[in-house]
Order: C-alpha cells, then sequence, then structure tokens
C-alpha cells in the first residue's frame, strides 16, 4: 500500500496571502478551456459559420467569464440545497460563507447551463449550438479540480483490500488503506472523457448530440467511481445503496439519452445548420 504524501495545500506564502493548490488547480481548469476552445474555433462546423453568428475569440472569453460565474454561484447554491439542505435553509446567510468549503459539480453544471443560456441568448446563438461548443472543453478542466482534491487529501476513497498494490492510507481517514477515488476521478471524468468528446465532436453531429454524450458520459463516469469513494460522512448511503452523487447523476444520464434521441430524430443538420444529407 501507498502512504499520502502530505501535500501542502498552499502552494505559496506572500506574507498574509497564502495562494493555495487548490486555487491555482480552478486557474489551470479555466487556462485549459480558453485554449481549447481556442482551438473549438478552428473545428467543423464553426469555423464555417460567416455573418452575424460567425464565432470569434471574443466570444470564447465571455464564455469563461460567465461560465466562471456559473461555476462558483451553482457550485455553492448546488452544495447547500443538494447536500445540506436541513442546515442552509434556515441559515440562508451562511451560504455566502464559501471560504468554509462546500461544492457541488451537480449544482455548478446546472450555473453553466444557465450562464450560456444568458451567453446564446445575448448573443443571438442557438443554445445547443453553443453547449456543443463547450462541452469537449470542460473534462481536462475537471481532471484539474480532481487534482486539486487530491492535493488537498480530500474526497477520498472507500476501503480498499490491503492487497491492492495502489491502495492509499489517508491519514484523516484513519490507517486504513482506500481506494484512491480522487486519481478515479480524474482518470474518467477527466482524461477519458475528454479523449472520447474530442474524437466525438471532431466528426459532423447533429445540434445538441455532443451535449449529450457529454452528460451520459459523465454521468455513467461517475456513477461507476462513486463506488469507490468514500460517500459523505453526513449523508452516508441513501436509497438503493446509492450515494447522493450517483442519485444526482442518475437524472443527467436519462436526459442525455433523451436528448441524443430527440437530436437524432430531427431534421439532419449539423451545429452550424447545414444539412448532413447534402455534405
Amino acid at each position: 500500500m501507498l502512504m499520502y504524501p502530505q501535500i501542502n495545500p498552499v502552494a505559496l506564502q506572500l506574507g498574509p496571502i497564502a495562494i493555495h493548490w487548490y486555487g491555482i488547480t480552478y486557474l489551470a481548469a479555466f487556462g485549459l478551456f480558453m485554449l481549447l476552445a481556442s482551438m473549438r474555433l478552428k473545428h467543423q462546423p464553426y469555423a464555417s459559420i460567416t455573418g452575424p453568428g460567425a464565432w470569434t475569440r471574443k466570444d470564447v472569453e465571455d464564455m469563461l467569464f460567465l461560465g466562471v460565474m456559473g461555476t462558483v454561484v451553482g457550485g455553492r447554491l448546488g452544495y447547500c440545497l443538494f447536500y445540506k439542505p436541513e442546515f442552509y435553509l434556515p441559515h440562508p446567510l451562511q451560504i455566502f460563507y464559501i471560504w468554509q468549503g462546500g461544492m457541488s459539480f451537480h449544482g455548478g453544471m446546472l450555473g453553466v447551463i444557465a450562464s450560456q443560456w444568458w451567453f446564446a441568448r445575448s448573443r443571438g446563438k442557438p443554445f445547443w449550438q453553443v453547449m456543443d461548443f463547450v462541452a469537449p472543453c470542460v473534462p481536462l478542466g475537471l481532471a484539474a479540480g480532481r487534482v486539486g482534491n487530491f492535493i488537498n487529501g480530500e474526497l477520498w476513497g472507500r476501503p480498499a483490500d490491503p492487497s491492492l498494490p495502489w491502495g492509499m492510507v489517508f491519514p484523516q481517514a484513519g490507517n486504513m488503506p482506500r481506494h484512491p477515488s480522487q486519481i478515479y476521478q480524474f482518470l474518467l471524468e477527466g482524461l477519458l472523457l475528454f479523449v472520447v468528446l474530442w474524437l466525438y465532436a471532431r466528426k459532423e453531429r447533429k445540434t445538441a448530440q455532443v451535449s449529450a454524450v457529454f452528460l451520459i458520459g459523465y454521468g455513467a463516469l461517475r456513477f461507476a467511481a462513486e463506488y469507490f469513494r468514500e460517500p459523505d460522512a453526513f449523508l452516508g448511503v441513501l436509497a438503493l445503496g446509492m450515494t447522493m452523487g450517483q442519485w444526482l447523476c442518475v437524472p443527467m444520464i436519462l436526459f442525455g439519452v433523451l436528448l441524443w434521441v430527440w437530436a437524432e430524430t430531427r431534421d439532419p443538420v449539423d451545429a452550424s445548420g447545414r444539412d448532413l444529407r447534402k455534405a
């Protein structure tokens, strides 16, 4: 078994100012989005869209700004409402105490969706065209976030067989070896999902299908990873032996499947509006 290396969560101390590794991973996530989105501008069908609906770097910058806001606001609200409503509903002002920690991916995702809906409406772009553009640029940012979880020594896994070569002892969680679930999620929801989405999106797809594959892919991979991740202590395992994370993934997967089928049965057009029958 391995021992957790006890990494100092503070990367740099400048007098009273502490720069945390977790904050750096967030900056890395936003930087990766900017890089990948800039590459997406050169991909089809976005590169061939002309006129008022043409895609520019300014669009990418505005989408990132709104996405950051949606991530923070949605992630915080999602954590408070999905995971601890019995505490935060009677103490609504503590929702703003973000320094105490507590963020939810599913809440952050809803916040990003709302922010991109606003972007699409303000720029006169089709909503699902925007979401198909964004989807392949997200997983590497999620991977960066899991690196931050590992550095912080948080969200560790369930107890593992002592013979598991990569089983890891997290001192905060006792002396037993555990699954390094942060690494599992880094590999699955981050790297694997990125490769699948990036390759899938490079071919002509009907509008909303790239978004649908993101929902299905993330939901399924997160659902699987939750079997190795220690459930939240204040919630434990819920109905049917599933965690809160798994329950939140179920509607995500179902909506993704319905979205893909809906897109498949629509007129055969790609994200630019071009008829695929004439391609």
